[in-house]
Order: structure tokens, then C-alpha cells, then sequence
């Protein structure tokens, strides 16, 4: 929106000119996002207070997390208000992406926001099988779209590996069940590792700062050429959105760090680990996506194993699952297992970012 109103300025106050400029917009995006956040936290957190909208605790998790029934959930709106807020404000609305992962957003937080519903008036929450197809459908509009915004190009059903410079499989229609398949996987993999306070939410920081660089250089013809990498063009304008959605994650983190006095639950996991899936076919690094969200793959993996070793043996693999809480049952105390895990996702990002160069 100021990109519109104030960019055309530029030919009589030159000073303008700094809004065609994607790096200065995704900046402000992240102050943006990070003040709206700061701004609606309290009362975001009072108003959940005053409706009694709080966390239920399963009883047979760790002892310790006994004490944060009670504590505000559904903090999701908060992030995603304070991510659309500032997308809208400072990325470019005549850019198809931008309005794609929005919606991506927004269909997933809306998904969340029903679970979380449900469970709040006294249910179990969306069944599985129901969350499945919801997240299945919402992703076939969002692959679709992003296809038709690529005018039926050919490279948009390929797929690039890291570390291997001609290798580009073209999946063909089955490109849409597999991006479909991120997209979804990407959004209970996020789901999944929230699980303690600042758990997700530091990972997500991180994952979408990796993205903010992705989809800068993507969308720039010279550096996608330099880096033997697909040039798309257009999407590095999703970079402004990657960055109002740190902005908004960090104003979050200062609420749910440890101990958290507001949760994100279904409607912030959901929609954030969507988001990512889809940011991931958008710039065409789906496979890195494994490595830069390596923490919530994990995250996913060890519920997989364990439900899988259980049924096998009827023996646990893990002391409890997702992971984290394996660790906090090896006596970890809470705030060390979120802050090694944080090191862990920043070194996997950093590895995924290198590997840019290295093909």
C-alpha cells in the first residue's frame, strides 16, 4: 500500500525513490510487524484472560508443565495480524506471490482457529483425518495458484537438490501431490514442535530469515544466474512478507519465551508452518526446506517412529513424543532444551544457506 502511494512520488521528491527498493520495504516490514505485535500483546493476552480462552495440559506429559494450565492460548491471531498488517503496508499488491502466501496464511490459520475452537469449548479438536483434508485442500489451491501465476511454465513442475548442479527431475502432475505434500507436512511439522515456550517460534525466526535471503536472490536475475540457482520472477517480493513474519514472530517471542504468558496453539503453528511450505514451492527450494526446517522434520519424525515402534513392540522408542519432550524426561530443564534446539536450527540454516553456492 505505501509502496503504491509513495513510490510514484519519487520523480518530484527523490527521496521516495527508497521505496522501490525490496530491501528497505522488508526492513520496515520487520519493525513494522515487530511494533504491531508489542502493541496487541497485551491486550491480546488480557482479553484471553478475561474470556478464560486457556491452555489444557495433558496430564501424563512432563509434571512440570502442569502449572501453565490456564495460560492464554491462541496467540496465532496476534502473529498473523501483525504479518498480514505489514505485508499490505510495504510489499507490492500487483505481485501474485504476495497475495498467494497471504491467502496461504490465512487458509491455514483458519484451519487452526477451528481446531483450537473446538477444543476450547470442551472437545478434542478437528479429527485427524478431518484436519487432513482441510490442510490438503487449502494446499491445492495455493500449488495451483502458484502455477497459474507461473503462466503453465514448464520449470515449475521441477525439482533442484542441493549439491547437484544438473540434476532437476521434472515431476510433471505429480509435482502437485508433492508440493501439496510440503505445504501440509511443513504445517504439522511446525504444529508438532510446539510444545514448550519459544519451542517453535525460534525456529520459525530462523527458517523464514533463510527464506528472506532465498527468495531476495531468486527473484534476482544475476545473483539466481551466479548461483547456478531457478530465477523466478517476482517472487522476491515474498521476501517482504518473509520479513514482516519476523518481525511479527519476534514480537510474539517476547510474550511466549520462558516462562510464556500467551501460547500461539493451532492457529499460529498451522498457519506459520504453511506459510513456509508454500514460500518453499514458490522459490522452487522445497528439498532445503528439509534441512532449514530440520528441527520441525525432527520434530515429525520421532512422532512418526514412535507411533510406528509402539504398534510394532508395544514398547516406547522415546521416553514421550515429539522429541522435546524426550529430553525434558532425561531431566533437561525447559529452557535448555529450547535454546539448544534454537542452536541446532540456526546451524542447519546456516548449512542450508551454503549450499546455495555449493552446486
Amino acid at each position: 500500500m505505501l509502496y503504491h502511494l509513495l513510490y510514484p512520488l519519487h520523480d518530484t521528491f527523490s527521496a521516495f525513490n527508497v521505496f522501490r527498493y525490496i530491501t528497505f520495504r522488508s526492513i520496515y516490514a520487520v519493525i513494522t510487524g515487530l511494533v504491531i505485535a508489542f502493541v496487541m500483546g497485551p491486550w491480546l493476552i488480557r482479553r484471553l484472560k478475561e474470556m478464560q480462552i486457556g491452555e489444557r495440559i495433558n496430564i501424563d506429559g512432563p509434571q512440570s508443565h502442569l502449572a501453565k494450565a490456564g495460560t492464554p492460548t491462541m496467540g496465532g491471531v496476534m502473529i498473523v495480524t501483525a504479518l498480514v498488517i505489514p505485508t499490505l503496508l510495504w510489499a507490492d499488491l500487483a505481485n501474485s506471490y504476495v497475495w498467494i502466501v497471504l491467502v496461504s496464511v490465512i487458509l491455514f490459520a483458519l484451519i487452526g482457529f477451528y481446531d483450537d475452537y473446538i477444543k476450547l469449548i470442551g472437545g478434542k479438536g478437528i479429527s485427524g483425518k478431518a484436519k487432513l483434508v482441510l490442510q490438503f485442500m487449502a494446499a491445492f489451491v495455493i500449488v495451483m495458484a502458484v502455477y497459474i501465476s507461473q503462466g503453465g511454465d514448464p520449470s515449475v513442475t521441477t525439482v533442484h537438490f542441493p549439491f547437484l548442479k544438473k540434476f532437476h527431475p521434472d515431476f510433471g502432475l505429480l509435482y502437485i501431490p508433492f508440493a501439496m505434500l510440503v505445504i501440509v507436512g511443513a504445517s504439522n511439522a511446525v504444529n508438532l514442535t510446539d510444545g514448550l515456550d519459544g519451542l517453535a517460534i525460534g525456529p520459525v525466526i530462523i527458517s523464514f530469515s533463510a527464506y528472506i535471503i532465498i527468495c531476495y536472490v531468486t527473484g534476482h536475475a544475476k545473483f539466481a544466474d551466479y548461483l547456478n540457482i531457478p530465477h523466478i520472477r517476482e517472487v522476491g517480493e515474498v521476501t517482504v512478507f518473509c520479513a514482516a513474519v519476523v518481525g511479527a514472530s519476534l514480537g510474539f517471542l517476547w510474550y511466549n519465551f520462558y516462562p510464556a504468558m500467551i501460547f500461539m496453539g493451532n492457529t499460529g503453528s498451522t498457519a506459520l508452518g504453511g506459510a513456509l511450505g508454500a514460500v518453499a514451492i514458490m522459490t522452487k527450494q522445497e528439498i532445503i526446506l528439509v534441512v532449514i526446517g530440520g528441527i520441525f522434520v525432527v520434530e515429525a519424525i520421532s512422532v512418526i517412529l514412535q507411533v510406528f515402534w509402539f504398534k510394532s513392540t508395544g514398547k516406547r522408542l522415546f521416553r514421550m513424543a515429539p522429541i522435546h519432550h524426550h529430553f525434558e524426561k532425561l531431566g533437561w530443564p525447559e529452557p535448555q532444551v529450547i535454546i539448544r534446539f534454537w542452536i541446532v536450527a540456526v546451524i542447519l540454516a546456516l548449512l542450508s544457506l551454503s549450499t546455495l553456492k555449493l552446486r
